[in-house]
């Protein structure tokens, strides 16, 4: 097995957003703003290669939307994800699997691009596309808790493929590579745990965005179910700080990867590390 962690690239967003009740003389202690109150995240994919199969965890935002679109996310910095592919060898004709976390824009939207004689035509032209059951009816279905980030032009695409498997139940996907289905940031969100030479390296998505939310309270107002939030984080953090597992997190700006340790006041961030530390063993 191989894994390439790529930084697609950095975006902003509110502080206040990310955090939720959390107030902003606690979270900006850990994660610091600007004037704007904007944050800097990092929009990173899993690149996992094994068993024959090239899979690609999420795709980032695309290029899909227009110039006032983009405005409000401020794009900067980051490998691209083609580019990043590139660089580690592979081509859109090589990604055999896209497993997409969810459907929200910043995670699906590299899926498709325009094409030039109209419409839409796929990236990765052979791909199947894995999603949960529960995520694509809940996005197709749409709400306006979500709507800006349920955008059709990313997602109906995916199903008018003819490429898109749907994920019914947690377990093994590919081989080493299983699913946990998580409700509370969205519902059907899947969250990869990976087994790499030895160790279980877990792809945290959306339920833990960060290092900083780590504590069960600190979560987004992204959120749909903010108790279920806690009850999956609760769930996922013991299991990995019992097992010596690895998380990585897709939008922490700052940090890869972490273990845990046990703290008196819970679980917390044990040692971070840069990806490329894993691969060193």
């Amino acid at each position: 097995m191989k894994l390439s962690l790529i930084n697609i690239a950095n975006f902003r967003t509110d502080g206040g957003a990310m955090f939720g009740v959390v107030p902003k003389v606690l979270w900006s202690r850990v994660y610091c703003s600007d004037v704007n109150n904007l944050i800097v995240l990092s929009l990173r994919s899993l690149v996992v290669e094994t068993g024959g199969r090239v899979i690609l965890i999420d795709a980032g935002w695309g290029d899909k939307q227009d110039e006032k679109f983009f405005s409000h996310v401020h794009l900067h910095g980051g490998e691209g994800l083609l580019e990043g592919l590139a660089k580690r060898g592979y081509s859109p004709g090589d990604i055999t699997d896209v497993f997409l976390t969810h459907l929200h824009a910043d995670h699906c939207g590299g899926c498709f691009r325009k094409a030039d004689s109209g419409g839409y035509e796929a990236v990765f032209p052979n791909a199947i596309y894995h999603v949960s059951r529960s995520q694509w009816e809940w996005a197709v279905k749409n709400n306006p808790r979500e709507a800006d980030s349920f955008l059709e032009e990313n997602i109906l695409p995916i199903g008018q493929s003819g490429r898109l498997n749907l994920v019914d139940e947690e377990g093994e996907l590919f081989p080493g590579f299983s699913v946990i289905i998580c409700y509370g940031h969205t519902p059907g969100l899947m969250i990869a745990v990976i087994d790499y030479r030895g160790q279980k390296v877990i792809f945290a998505g959306d339920l833990i965005p960060t290092a900083a939310h780590i504590p069960l309270i600190w979560n987004m107002s992204y959120d749909i179910e903010s108790l279920k939030t806690i009850d999956e984080k609760d769930r996922l953090l013991k299991m990995a700080e019992e097992g010596g597992h690895v998380l990585v997190f897709q939008h922490d700006e700052h940090t890869e990867c972490c273990r845990l340790a046990m703290t008196p006041k819970g679980i917390r961030a044990g040692k971070k590390f840069e990806f490329s530390e894993l691969n060193k063993k």
